[in-house]
């Protein structure tokens, strides 16, 4: 007997960690149908697209994807889920051939996908394609934002704050780690506010509690915070030798004035506080950010604020986003009085400071022994989040060892493998 032929699912993700967690999540839920899925760009019977619209640049982005799916399978129907389809579905779906179902509820979009296949059946085997791989998990543990800063559409097309139970979580932890997943990695629109709609006494302390107590996880990441959620009850959770010694701090201005107009909860002086409480109780944290320049009313002297910021924190790794209107947002009512070439030149002043930053962090790694957890068999991340790479060794994917780190080249570390699996 012949064996059946089985579909092949292209599930493709741009934006965040959320995204990738919801895109994981549907080709779990299409592998348990029989579908061989891959994450990479690729010929396919039908193909899933998560969007982003943080930005004009990340509507650009989704709109090229989807052009090459059609390109790579013409007339293989393509499903767009995410935030940008959430916000203007219409528009995607004029690209030909294209479904919406927006930011999916539980199962939305592998069923859409599923349906899509039966409705264009074909007759031969595709080639197997690259799989995706099972080196880290993306966990949702809530979604939507109550804070609704000014830049910001994510409340627009997530909604408010929703968290996942502790219990569903743990239950989806240990069937990842089951699975042979090495390492955790929660996420969510606002994770340092998991928990704020609930009654239940649920935090995310409480909850990385359960995780490290219940679960057999060898890492769990929990990065993006905001200085408020910098507590001694969620460090004390760093205690745990499991936990990556990654934040992900989102700075967006050190200006207290441009802060102010963005609706942040927090000031600059807050700000260098909690990276400080980080690096006191997480010795050898990493600490990256994100920042917009060019926010409508920055002036020199904010800039100069920022820049300062960042002299006093040094960041290991900095995101730079050129300020882009939104729709419905807040910000979108203010004059965008920041001409763009002012825009870039500020931009790239500050990715220049970030990338001097950066050297100076992976310069001080060399010399140092790092856990690391390898995503191809000479590649892969250290629990702070740095990239590492080794030569003359076996095939080392979705293992974790540690690494003696020698030197530093093309931004990244350079090292060799120990002969012990850390457990």
């Amino acid at each position: 007997m012949h064996e059946p032929i089985r579909p092949v699912v292209a599930a493709l993700t741009l934006g965040c960690k959320l995204n990738q967690a919801e895109t994981q999540s549907a080709a779990r839920q299409l592998q348990q149908q029989g579908c061989i899925t891959t994450d990479r760009p690729a010929p396919a019977d039908a193909y899933l697209i998560n969007t982003c619209t943080i930005t004009h640049v990340a509507d650009r982005k989704a709109r090229r994807l989807i052009r090459l799916a059609q390109r790579l399978s013409p007339g293989a129907p393509v499903i767009v889920t995410g935030c940008y389809a959430e916000r203007d579905g219409d528009a995607l779906a004029e690209l030909g051939n294209v479904q919406i179902v927006g930011n999916p509820r539980k199962g939305e979009a592998a069923s859409a996908v599923l349906t899509a296949l039966q409705r264009a059946p074909r007759a031969e085997p595709r080639a197997r394609p690259p799989q995706t791989g099972r080196t880290r998990a993306f966990l949702k543990i809530q979604e939507g934002c109550d804070d609704v800063c000014a830049f910001c559409i994510v409340p627009y097309v997530r909604g408010r704050e929703r968290a996942v139970s502790i219990e569903d979580v743990v239950s989806l932890a240990r069937e990842r780690t089951a699975d042979g997943v090495q390492e955790i990695v929660l996420t969510g629109t606002q994770p340092g506010a998991y928990g704020r709609d609930r009654a239940d006494g649920a935090s995310a302390a409480v909850l990385i509690s359960a995780l490290l107590s219940e679960t057999d996880a060898p890492r769990i990441r929990y990065s993006s915070i905001q200085p408020q959620d910098v507590t001694p009850e969620l460090l004390a959770c760093w205690d745990d030798a499991r936990m990556c010694r990654h934040f992900h701090l989102a700075l967006q201005s050190g200006s207290d004035a441009v802060l102010g107009r963005m609706r942040r909860r927090y000031r600059s002086e807050r700000f260098v506080q909690a990276a400080a409480e980080i690096r006191a109780a997480v010795p050898g944290a990493s600490i990256t950010t994100d920042i917009i320049a060019g926010f409508p009313g920055e002036t020199d002297a904010d800039h100069a604020a920022t820049l300062e910021i960042m002299t006093a924190v040094r960041f290991t790794d900095v995101h730079v986003f050129p300020y882009s209107q939104r729709p419905h947002t807040s910000a979108s009512l203010l004059e965008d009085d920041v001409p763009p070439d002012v825009k870039r030149e500020r931009a790239a002043e500050l990715r220049e400071l970030g990338r001097e930053h950066r050297a100076d962090a992976l310069a001080a790694e060399v010399g140092g022994l790092h856990s690391v957890l390898f995503e191809s068999s000479d590649r892969g991340l250290t629990d702070t989040y740095l990239p590492v790479r080794t030569e003359h060794s076996p095939n080392l994917t979705n293992q974790l060892r540690s690494v003696s780190i020698d030197s530093v080249a093309d931004g990244a570390l350079l090292g060799h493998v120990l002969g012990r699996v850390l457990a």
